[in-house]
């Protein structure tokens, strides 16, 4: 729920690196089928991770429902993942992986294994005094991020499974460390498989072991955690083999002395080093999550499970396009700005925002026209109630309102990393975070937890606009021709998309239909917008093959 995620990913980094030395030795052909074979593979195994996250959140809100109790573990959950996202994902991986692939190029694969081996001991004995300090200090990590939880046992739930899952974070900061190893050495399909793990041992502790839990008087909504940590296991067992055969599987220095050794390497501290910065400007996105799972926790019970749901549902296509964009546009960036070919940077600028525009303007109308059919037909069953549905909707709205934005950034931002200029968008992000508390302060007493999604919508756009307008004024992004002709094209066929949706949904009573009848419905929806909004592209001149092929 970050507006600019400033850790770029490392498969990102390490493709650009790999795609400019090819460049250079002139084997650009090679370079470009390398690069989409790659950025093929990682979207695939995205979009598997992304369908069996689905799988696992429409069968946690049967099994569990939105109440106290899901709120407890939606607070404990995002506690390891916070430390994951800001010290594993984020800031450890963008230090690493620069170092590791200039030791690799520059002093040979002997002293790459011997670095690999001093930050695999430091991070984990560092991992180990955060986890005791995290178990240890559960009851201030819950007060700090959700202090208005309304009743004692509430609380309670949420520090016994902080305390359960917060290792977590040890095992996912080693699979990081794993990954990005596995990345420079160009395998990219296991570290991107691996989310896929989590997933399944999730479902089958929801389907499973809540069941057996109810037998024996406990809480079903325990079993998760145990879900949870058999996921973070298996994640970093996966990569163990393929690390072996690489002959790059670190051994952990178990002594000080070895301890020792490890702190005393330069490159060791010099990542270090570049953590720093890195950790601001994961933190600002961070930060915001935080502040806003302390205001939910003060509202409604259920409040942090309905914007999970609906922050789950708009991640789905931002993650998608993201990942997608992200994984083509920037290594390309970054060769276009090291040859000093100003023209092609602009040109794949133009060509991200135009495909920018063409695949998030129709998922952004379907969360606005369409967020209550969405959330029935994916999560209205079991434990999850009507009055449930209308909630996630009405947070999902808000999303849907910066979800352009939110897409957006995935373009803009990778301009200002191939300019290797980091302050720039981390000095943004400060400010839309100020932007959006302000938001929250004129939006949530009037919406309650909706407020929250549409302060984060909005700054999402004004986030978009100012990275945009940068990149215009420094005249590092020049508009090709055209641009008014296809924002009217796309503008048109949106608005009748809008209004097919809004009929769609006044059509049938969402709520009243049986699961069957609701999921042939939506299929019905579905290819009927999709043949809609693309047919009246055509219709209006729109050369979609022409521009995906560029």
């Amino acid at each position: 729920m970050g507006f600019v995620d400033v850790a770029s990913k490392a498969e990102d980094y390490n493709q650009a690196c790999t795609f400019l030395r090819e460049c250079v030795h002139g084997d650009r052909y090679t370079a470009r089928v390398s690069l989409f074979k790659s950025a093929s593979i990682v979207s695939l195994l995205t979009l598997a991770s992304r369908v069996t996250g689905l799988a696992r959140d429409l069968l946690m809100a049967s099994i569990f429902g939105a109440n106290a109790l899901t709120d407890a573990f939606n607070v404990a959950f995002r506690i390891p993942n916070l430390f994951r996202r800001l010290f594993a994902e984020g800031a450890f991986s963008q230090a690493f992986v620069p170092v590791l692939a200039a030791s690799r190029a520059q002093e040979g694969e002997v002293r790459t294994r011997t670095l690999i081996a001093h930050v695999a001991t430091v991070l984990f004995w560092a991992l180990v005094l955060t986890c005791v300090l995290g178990v240890v200090g559960a009851p201030l990590l819950v007060w700090l991020l959700a202090s208005g939880f309304q009743n004692q046992g509430e609380a309670d739930a949420a520090v016994r499974m902080t305390r359960w899952m917060f290792p977590y974070i040890g095992f996912m900061s080693l699979v990081a460390l794993s990954s990005g190893v596995l990345n420079t050495y160009k395998h990219f399909a296991v570290p991107a498989a691996t989310p896929v793990l989590l997933n399944l041992c999730m479902i089958g502790a929801a389907w499973l072991l809540a069941p057996w839990f109810a037998t024996q008087g406990i809480e079903p909504i325990y079993a998760m955690c145990a879900g949870v940590m058999l996921g973070g296991v298996l994640q970093l067992v996966v990569q163990i083999p393929a690390l072996r055969r690489l002959g790059v599987l670190p051994r952990l220095g178990a002594t000080p002395s070895a301890l020792g050794e490890a702190w005393r390497d330069d490159s060791v501290r010099r990542i270090l080093q570049l953590m720093a910065p890195a950790l601001l400007g994961v933190g600002v996105a961070q930060l915001s999550l935080m502040i806003n799972t302390q205001i939910a926790s003060y509202l409604a019970p259920g409040s942090v499970t309905w914007l999970f749901y609906a922050d789950r549902l708009m991640e789905f296509p931002t993650a998608l396009l993201g990942v997608a964009l992200g994984v083509v546009l920037t290594p390309q960036l970054a060769a276009a700005k090291a040859a000093d070919d100003g023209v092609r940077y602009s040109q794949m600028l133009d060509w991200g925002l135009r495909l920018v525009l063409l695949l998030a303007v129709p998922c952004a109308v379907g969360l606005l026209a369409f967020a209550q059919p969405l959330v029935a037909t994916l999560f209205h069953r079991g434990a999850l109630h009507a009055s449930d549905v209308q909630r996630i909707a009405l947070a999902l709205v808000g999303y849907g309102v910066g979800l352009l934005g939110l897409v957006a950034i995935k373009v803009l931002a990778p301009g200002y990393f191939a300019r290797q200029d980091m302050r720039t968008p981390v000095k943004i992000a400060v400010v839309v975070l100020v932007l959006t508390q302000l938001l929250n302060v004129l939006l949530v007493p009037r919406l309650q937890h909706a407020g929250l999604a549409w302060s984060i919508g909005l700054a999402a756009l004004v986030n978009a606009a100012w990275l945009l307008v940068g990149l215009l004024r420094r005249g590092a992004y020049q508009p090709s021709a055209g641009w008014c002709k296809y924002l009217v094209q796309v503008l048109a066929a949106a608005c009748l998309l809008a209004a097919w949706l809004l009929w769609l949904g006044d059509r049938w009573d969402w709520l009243a239909l049986g699961e069957w009848e609701r999921t042939g419905a939506m299929l019905v929806s579905l290819v009927s917008s999709a043949l809609l909004y693309f047919g009246v592209l055509l219709l209006g001149g729109v050369k979609i093959r022409s521009l995906l092929r560029r």
